[in-house]
């Protein structure tokens, strides 16, 4: 019966094609804003790391001082260097990391070869384990690394490409501020989106181009980009960056073995930043924060308001385009009711006749999905050509794909239910005595 239901919906189709068309417009314009605004909002609402971002927590500890304190307020948005490499120290989690952000000219002692601009990441050696890096070739450094300022870097697959043409390059030199750095491991092509361990540089930034070891890029002078948060007398005439620096630029996360193990290693925030205070080094009141990737995330309102506005009018223009199109299917309906008393006279059911009518209109939401995926893909294009720091992200992908294809056979069906039910009343006696 489904055939012949099609056959009769293409020659519905066909019999009045401007109708047809309308009604198939109005849904794909509907599909296709609706579309884009939703895969955009799926890009950027999406879970970066979904295995384990119930483990991962991001630290935060209150180590301002109390002029312009106001009760209530975030805790300093990083970590001071003590501060981050005290907990390094205790390690009171199964994995650790701080962190930091930089960009610098990385090259070869080949003179021939020209120094590449880069984004670099120096961090400790859990890092990778952490955030699951993929492993082209090689592997991290050690803690035992870490503590012996060791000359060693990880460099992504696109310097690799630049630099080494490719090859394998591990054991061979890059030069970072003019110092040589033995390649230890090259990564797989790796996103992480959103940028969220290290937000300070981008939310929806590219992964770094070169990795290294924490203390030695302190050692190098490697230099910070992000945010700097300095308070009471700051460097003192030093560095922001020197160890007993009063500023705040390191980001800290940790992983735990399960999420229920937070509250413990939370009491542990709450000791260390106590015993601070009663070191002096702390004035605000006991404060820190733990959240895991996504509770970081909503907390920094990593989402753009617009994106979700634009979700919310999107929906609602699908809504008015679904409303015109049930508008154009009981006039198509109404047109029919001789055709439908003729069918009733003949034997048919209203169950039939209901059928009938709606698998026209699912072939009407095919016809409007297909327009609509085009116009969504339109749309995309030009989301990826905006000046948006998050616009390259924005992709169809097949869950997106098949999300489309349902959205628009659902909406159809919706939009065919009263009409179809319109057509299954119509009284065949009524209709044969007017014919």
């Amino acid at each position: 019966m489904l055939l012949h239901y099609l056959e009769l919906a293409v020659r519905s189709a066909r019999a009045s094609k401007g109708l047809s068309a309308l009604m198939v417009l109005a849904l794909g314009l509907g599909i296709g804003a609706c579309m884009t605004t939703l895969t955009v909002y799926h890009v950027l609402a999406d879970d970066p790391i979904p295995h384990k971002s119930a483990r991962l927590f991001n630290v935060q500890i209150d180590a301002g001082e109390m002029l312009d304190y106001k009760a209530g307020e975030e805790p300093t948005f990083d970590l001071t260097r003590f501060d981050a490499n005290a907990l390094l120290r205790d390690r009171r989690a199964p994995r650790q990391a701080m962190m930091s952000g930089s960009n610098t000219a990385v090259s070869l002692a080949d003179a021939r070869t020209k120094p590449v601009f880069s984004s670099v990441r120096y961090t400790s050696a859990d890092f990778f384990a952490m955030f699951d890096a993929p492993w082209q070739v090689g592997g991290g450094w050690s803690a035992a690394d870490d503590a012996a300022e060791a000359r060693v870097a990880v460099i992504s697959s696109a310097l690799n490409d630049k630099l080494f043409g490719g090859a394998n390059s591990i054991g061979r030199e890059i030069l970072v501020r003019g110092q040589p750095l033995r390649v230890v491991g090259v990564l797989k092509p790796w996103k992480l989106q959103p940028h969220f361990f290290d937000l300070t540089t981008g939310s929806y930034t590219q992964m770094e181009d070169v990795f290294l070891p924490f203390s030695t890029a302190m050692v190098l002078k490697v230099g910070h980009w992000g945010n700097v948060q300095c308070w009471g007398k700051g460097s003192n005439g030093g560095s922001a960056y020197d160890m007993n620096a009063s500023c705040s630029w390191i980001q800290y996360w940790v992983e735990l073995d399960r999420p229920e193990d937070a509250a413990a290693y939370r009491d542990y925030l709450v000791r260390y930043s106590e015993a601070q205070r009663a070191a002096g080094r702390f004035e605000r009141p006991t404060k820190v924060r733990l959240r895991n990737v996504m509770q970081w995330l909503d907390s920094q309102k990593v989402l753009p308001a617009d994106v979700r506005l634009q979700t919310w009018l999107a929906f609602g223009f699908l809504l008015v385009c679904v409303v015109n199109m049930v508008g154009l299917l009981l006039a198509k309906t109404m047109r029919r009711a001789g055709e439908i008393g003729v069918r009733r006279a003949l034997g048919a059911t209203r169950r039939a006749i209901f059928a009938q009518f709606i698998v026209e209109a699912g072939l009407l939401g095919l016809a409007g999905a297909l327009l609509g995926l085009a116009l969504a893909a339109g749309g995309l294009w030009l989301v990826r050509h905006s000046p948006n720091e998050y616009a390259r992200l924005a992709e169809l992908d097949a869950p997106m794909l098949a999300l489309t294809l349902g959205l628009a056979l659902l909406a159809s069906l919706c939009a065919g239910l009263l009409p179809a039910w319109r057509a299954a009343l119509v009284t065949p006696a009524v209709q044969l005595k007017v014919q």
